[in-house]
């Protein structure tokens, strides 16, 4: 039985058994209600979901319960708008709208309103990037530039992350769960403190597996993980107060000696952090926030380079709404402080260095009439590297009917630059004969026109439209050996992004989304480039997800997801399909017991990176059990 096949019929189940069916359970939000969800991260204040000018995909608590992930990455798969590649065990390359690599910089991650990104190279490490999933509210992406109000680096998207209130998370909470090649528990537990507090404390741990490559060679690379965390959130009067914190620590599977002669041990991640916010509303309907956090990261990696960083972020914003107008300004300042000993490849000159962001932005939303909004707005942000930016936007929404959204917006994005562009050498030590930062490496920048719709035409079918076109400038590049970092490539990336959901039964929806990307990058003229657009990330052309979700019965879910991508062309991996199943079943009112079947179709493919050395990600069985005490 073919794959396509084989996928169809698990798709139709529930068709055949729709007689079973009864109201949606738990969590499960109708189409109506994630319409009239309010979101935060367009406009940084509270917003409809079905008013906002962008395109903004929202992974909901209940998504992420049926889709049987176990991390952070794989929660982000359920977005059709973002490109998740699996790299190994434990490492993921995640983009959206191209540029994806392991070291992406394109892309602002956010958890609870904290950047989550390294100075190291202006992206994530998602091996240290971790929450209990349980406790995830929602997930808000956006696919395009968000500058104007995140600043530098959220240039193809943002993701941010909200934790659910203290005051929602209250009694305790285990969960379980075991598998061929991973092992999983996390317990929670929440309470009081006096009339207007709440408090929560949790802990979680993992274990991964290693994987192989296609010969049959295992990679070392599995992973222990282990986090704890808290959060308060104080409510009194007009004022709103929370103060959280996380500290983890990792370690891969001990590596072999680098060409059986050096020695690479292992991967080690650990790192704390502490976030603090104060909210006050104010007379008039205005109101303000002051949040501050702390953040420390180490990670070890002696083959390529073992960073350690602390970083200290203060924000303020402040809302004013006026007749016809919501006028919201803020400043932010953060201040980064890291040490890199050198590796056996790489090494940073100078090995330590502090570096400060400063930045201070506009945004006036105005009503020009009773269906159509103007939103203007700019950021100033300055850097050590490239001195200020300006990050200008401007936004139109248009509401056809009160059902339907037409959008229009044209940003000015960047890419500030990082360690990785000023300061790497390689070898670690002189003389630098293989790769020297760019004393003078400039932001990488794109001008971006997107337009976009958004409907619900009736209560059980809505859906979401954007066509965007990123023109680049100065995008990172090099010169044969001696590599010099440089800004000599340009170009753009175009195409189109979607998805439906369709609630064909009571108890059962589907919902189908994907992208299609095009680059046409080039060189500049008189550049010695080695490497050309490639060096850039590794893209395909098109992906799209199905997803089925039935209620068999008022305490059993049956959930399939099929996910097909396009091939990547440099280096070369094959387009794949991956079909994954999940079954759970309510034993009681606060026991839920799930079996979740990943590439039930393929036992396994690669995602990324070059044969044959590369991981091929397995079939995998998971069991859990999750008890709300």
């Amino acid at each position: 039985m073919g794959r396509g096949t084989f996928a169809l019929i698990m798709l139709g189940l529930p068709a055949c058994a729709f007689a079973q069916q009864t109201a949606s359970s738990l969590a499960d939000l109708s189409l109506e209600d994630l319409a009239n969800l309010e979101i935060t991260s367009v406009s940084r204040r509270a917003e409809r979901l079905a008013d906002a000018p962008a395109s903004v995909y929202v992974i909901t608590a209940a998504d992420i319960r049926r889709s049987g992930a176990t991390s952070l990455p794989e929660a982000l798969r359920l977005a059709p708008t973002l490109q998740v590649a699996r790299i190994d065990a434990s490492q993921y390359a995640i983009s959206a709208r191209g540029f994806n690599n392991s070291i992406g910089n394109k892309l602002l991650v956010l958890i609870d309103g904290r950047t989550v990104y390294t100075p190291l190279f202006s992206g994530v490490f998602w091996d240290q990037q971790d929450v209990m999933l349980e406790d995830i509210e929602r997930i808000e992406v956006i696919s395009g530039p968000g500058a104007t109000l995140w600043g530098a680096n959220a240039v193809n998207g943002v993701i941010n992350v909200i934790m659910r209130p203290a005051r929602d998370t209250q009694g305790g909470l285990v969960s379980a769960g075991v598998g061929n090649h991973e092992d999983g528990a996390a317990a929670r537990y929440g309470g009081a403190l006096g009339e207007n507090g709440h408090y929560r404390v949790y802990a979680k741990a993992s274990q991964l597996q290693n994987t192989k490559t296609a010969t049959g060679a295992a990679v070392a690379d599995g992973r222990d993980f282990g986090q704890v965390g808290f959060r308060a959130d104080w409510r009194a009067g007009r004022d709103g107060f929370t103060f959280q914190g996380d500290g983890y620590q990792g370690r891969s599977e001990t590596r072999a000696p680098f060409l059986g002669v050096l020695p690479i041990g292992r991967i080690e991640t650990s790192g704390m952090n502490l976030l603090g916010r104060w909210t006050r509303s104010l007379d008039g309907g205005g109101d303000f926030q002051v949040q501050a956090y702390f953040d420390r990261t180490e990670h070890q990696d002696p083959l390529l380079y073992r960073p350690r960083s602390d970083v200290v972020d203060l924000q303020f914003q402040h809302g004013i709404p006026l007749a016809s107008q919501k006028l919201l300004w803020g400043a932010g300042y953060r201040r980064a402080h890291d040490d890199i000993p050198n590796g056996v490849f790489f090494g940073f000159v100078p090995r330590s260095r502090g570096l400060d962001w400063a930045n201070v932005f506009f945004q006036d939303e105005i009503r020009l009439a009773p269906s159509l909004d103007l939103t203007l707005g700019v950021k100033f942000e300055s850097n050590d590297y490239s001195g200020v930016e300006t990050l200008p936007s401007v936004r139109f929404g248009w509401k056809a009917s009160e059902r339907s959204l037409v959008w229009a917006a044209a940003s000015r994005a960047v890419r500030a630059p990082a360690r990785l562009d000023h300061d790497i050498r390689s070898p670690g030590n002189p003389p630098f004969v293989i790769i020297r930062g760019g004393d003078t490496f400039d932001s990488e920048f794109a001008n971006v026109l997107e337009v976009g719709y958004r409907a619900q035409p009736a209560r059980t079918l809505s859906y979401s439209a954007t066509a965007f076109v990123h023109q680049w400038d100065r995008l990172r590049s090099g010169q044969p050996a001696p590599a010099v970092v440089q800004n000599r490539m340009e170009g753009d990336t175009y195409g189109f992004e979607g998805w439906a959901s369709w609630q064909a039964l009571p108890a059962w929806r589907l919902s189908v989304g994907g992208m299609s990307l095009r680059k046409h990058l080039r060189v500049e003229e008189g550049s010695t480039d080695p490497v050309g657009p490639s060096a850039l990330g590794n893209d395909p052309e098109f992906q799209w997800t199905l997803r089925s979700a039935f209620n068999v019965t008022a305490n059993q879910d049956f959930d399939v997801a099929v996910r097909r991508v396009g091939a990547l062309p440099t280096p070369s991996v094959p387009q794949y399909t991956a079909l994954d199943l999940r079954y759970a079943w309510r034993a009681q009112r606060d026991l839920e017991l799930s079996a979740t079947l990943t590439n039930a179709a393929d036992p396994e493919h690669p995602e990324f990176n070059a044969a044959p050395g590369r991981s091929e990600i397995p079939r995998a069985l998971y069991l859990q059990a999750r008890w709300a005490l």
